[in-house]
This record gives C-alpha cells, sequence and structure tokens, in this order.
C-alpha cells in the first residue's frame, strides 16, 4: 500500500518513527572522510546564531531548515544557500518532515522552550543525533524522560550550554574543583531581572506564521505579537523566565563546580516579585538559595551586586574565591589563583567550541561536555526554585526519586499536560 507523506504526516509521530530510518552516525559510525549532515528546526535569533556557526565547519552540510514563521524560514534557507552557492537546501514548516529524511545524521533544535523535549525525543526516536538549545525542558518530567530516551538510544544530545565550552568560565570550574579554594560554600550565580509588559490586545495571525503549531502542546491563547518570538521566555506556558533562560547556564556551572552533575540540591528558599498584570508572568526579582546535603549553597540572583557586573558566577570556598562573568574577565582572591590562568583562558569566545564538541562526539560516538543527564540536572534545580518561588514556601527535593518530599502540592508541578495532538 502506497501512503503519501501528506498521509504519514496525518497519522502523527508514532506511525513515522517506525518507519526503518536510521541516521548514517548510528549505522556503525560517520566516516571521517564523511560530512555530518544537518537539518535546523527554529532558525529564530538564537537558531540563525547556530546555524551560521555550524555552516563554518568544513565537515558539515546543512541540507534542510524548518521554521514555523514563513520570513523566518526562508531567511534561513537563503543562508544556506548563500553559503554553499546552489539553491539546494530544503525549507519546511513541519519538524516531522525534517525528522522523515533519512539523509540526515544530526537535528539542530533552537525552538522556543515548550518543544524541546517533544522534538528532541522523536529525533532520537527516528535516529538522529541532537544539538537542542537550553533548557532541555520545560518541566521536570520532560527532561527525565529526554535523558532517559537519549541513554536508551545510544544518542549524542549536547545541550546548548555552550558556557561549559568557554576556557573562561572552565577555567573558574576547575579552580573550584581543584581544591585551591579550600572547601567549598557558595555557589553564586548572577542574572538579570526579569521583564513586564502590559496587556496586549488580541491581533490577528499574521500571514506565512503557522500560529497552531508555534503553541503545539502548550494551552491555547488568542495571538499577540508580544507571546511569541523572543517574548516567550517570560511565560510560563512556555518557559520559565531568567530562573531557566540564564539558570541553565549559570547553575548549570555551579552544578559542575560543586563537583556532582546527576544530582541537585536539596532544600530550596527563597522569594519573588512577580508582574502584577500583562502578558509576562514570570518572576521579576527574585533570590532562590538550594543548598546541597553537604551545606554548599547554590545562589541564584536576580540582579548583579553593587559594582558586580555582568551576569556570571562566583564560587567561594574557605580559602579563597574565584569570579568570571560574560564579558570574559575572570578575578580571584589570590595571584596564585590568576597566576594559572593563561592567554587562552581569557574572553569570551561564543560557540565554536561548543558545536565542535558536538561533532567530534557525533563522529567518536563519545560524551559531549553538556550531557543530557546533566542538562537535566542542573535544569532540574531551576525548575525547582520556579516551583517554589510560585508556591512561596521552602522545598524539600529528593534527587535520586525525583520528587518532593511529604509534599502531593508541589509534586503536581512536575508535569503538565499537553494539547492533543502532543505528548511524551
Amino acid at each position: 500500500m502506497r501512503i503519501s507523506r501528506r498521509q504519514l504526516l496525518g497519522h502523527g509521530l508514532t506511525g513515522m518513527l517506525a518507519m526503518p530510518y536510521m541516521a548514517s552516525s548510528l549505522r556503525g559510525g560517520t566516516a571521517p572522510s564523511a560530512k555530518v549532515t544537518m537539518g535546523v528546526i527554529g532558525v529564530g535569533g538564537q537558531g540563525m546564531h547556530n546555524l551560521k556557526s555550524f555552516l563554518t565547519f568544513a565537515d558539515v552540510r546543512v541540507l534542510a531548515v524548518c521554521d514555523v514563521d514563513a520570513k523566518r524560514r526562508q531567511n534561513a534557507k537563503n543562508t544556506v544557500d548563500a553559503a554553499y552557492g546552489h539553491p539546494d537546501c530544503a525549507a519546511y514548516n513541519d519538524f516531522r518532515e525534517i525528522l522523515a529524511r533519512g539523509d540526515l545524521d544530526t537535528v539542530l533544535i533552537a525552538t522556543p522552550d515548550h518543544w524541546h523535549a517533544i522534538m528532541s525525543i522523536e529525533a532520537a526516536r527516528a535516529g538522529k543525533d541532537i544539538y537542542c538549545e537550553k533548557p532541555i525542558s520545560l518541566t521536570i518530567a520532560e527532561g527525565r524522560a529526554v535523558a532517559d530516551t537519549m541513554k536508551r538510544l545510544g544518542i549524542v544530545y549536547q545541550s546548548g550550554t555552550q558556557r561549559r565550552s568557554i576556557a573562561c568560565f572552565k577555567f573558574a570550574v576547575d579552580i573550584a574543583r581543584s581544591g585551591m579554594l579550600g572547601k567549598l560554600q557558595t555557589l553564586h550565580c548572577y542574572y538579570h531581572n526579569g521583564p513586564t509588559c502590559p496587556p496586549q490586545l488580541v491581533q490577528p495571525v499574521p500571514a506565512g506564521f503557522d500560529y497552531d503549531r508555534w503553541l503545539g502542546p502548550a494551552p491555547f491563547e488568542p495571538y499577540t505579537t508580544r507571546r511569541c518570538h523572543g517574548s516567550f521566555r517570560w511565560q510560563c506556558d512556555y518557559s520559565g523566565g531568567q530562573l531557566t533562560d540564564l539558570g541553565a547556564h549559570f547553575a548549570d556551572l555551579a552544578q559542575w563546580a560543586h563537583g556532582d552533575e546527576e544530582t541537585s540540591p536539596t532544600r530550596y528558599e527563597g522569594w519573588a516579585e512577580f508582574p502584577q498584570e500583562g502578558l509576562f508572568n514570570t518572576p521579576v526579582r527574585f533570590e532562590v538559595v538550594a543548598t546541597y546535603p553537604d551545606g554548599v549553597r547554590m545562589i541564584m540572583h536576580d540582579e548583579t551586586e553593587p559594582g558586580r557586573g555582568p551576569r556570571g558566577n562566583k564560587f567561594v570556598g574557605t580559602d579563597g574565591w574565584v569570579s568570571v562573568d560574560d564579558t570574559g574577565k575572570v578575578t580571584a582572591s589570590s595571584d596564585a589563583i590568576l597566576r594559572k590562568l593563561s592567554a587562552t583562558q581569557r574572553g569570551y569566545e561564543y560557540m565554536e567550541g561548543h558545536h565542535r564538541d558536538f561533532l567530534n562526539c557525533v563522529r567518536a560516538r563519545a560524551r559531549p561536555i553538556a550531557p543530557p543527564e546533566a542538562a537535566h540536572r542542573s535544569t532540574t534545580a531551576c525548575h525547582v526554585a520556579n516551583i517554589c518561588l510560585r508556591l512561596g514556601r521552602p522545598l524539600h527535593w529528593d534527587p535520586a526519586r525525583e520528587r518532593f518530599v511529604h509534599d502531593p502540592e508541589a509534586d503536581r508541578l512536575l508535569a503538565r499536560a499537553q494539547r492533543s495532538p502532543w505528548r511524551l
């Protein structure tokens, strides 16, 4: 029986992903001389940054792009076609068409956060290795499903927490783990305040924008411009505000510095100010103190301390401290620490090293620097912090069971209903 592509997509993801497509990287490994083929899903601001970076690698071939915004989709296709000098890049509105291609080894996912888990799991089932923008998930349950799926299927998954591949940040983490600071006491994470937005009028959906598909598994809401694209980060139906946007980076580095990436703090307490009206509903001002069983505290700050400078991390121990921020500046409590800082560990390099690490691991079938379990655990700390603030009280977290301790009300926030037909 012949089945058209339209019929295939109409039957949903399950039938499609049962088809015998398998990326070449999972059929014994990509040959050293071969190009890693890639499809790109989500080509907004961060998606285009990632795409342009991958286009600079001679051993990568981007074959297809996908976005629900026709203007962004065409812009991405034009960018790829210009890079290769021919008009062969395919462009899709439906991400399932990318996953159905048997000639793609990898996918880059840079959509809004509420799509990350579903797309990652379906890409893995289709046999693709995955570079997915942070955070790994919208909920703790989603993150666990992603990490478990990647492990079960042997997928190379790199979280887009690129600061792990930036030398100045890795230097600070290495110092914290080396013992030079003595016993660790406090892991500071400096973010920005969250924005607010006044009430918005309902607007007609622009031509060329598939708004229903943009919403996907999220609850239906009428269209307004500031709901979508970059503003999605400040609405809890799609993201978690600064605590998951910047927290996915800096809480992740704090976890790494603490030395146990496959667990998370167990006690959370803090305060927050939420918007009183308008479209945005994630915290504007906040501070969360998350404490590990060994007494080390991770503190998530809403804004920098007076004179502290840009967003970043500061790791404090009994014998000293080291600090790093997004300008690439490293400071420390002693010259002995700074003397270990080499010229190559100064400054802020943006994405290339993280992308190169992903490609190397695809070829070698190796563990990338930002693997899914570590990404899930650090993002869990961000999600628990948000739940703590929403409930307005301290919480106790069991990282082994991934449940709150004797707290059914908090447990109900581990997962969310998803709008039909989308599901994990």
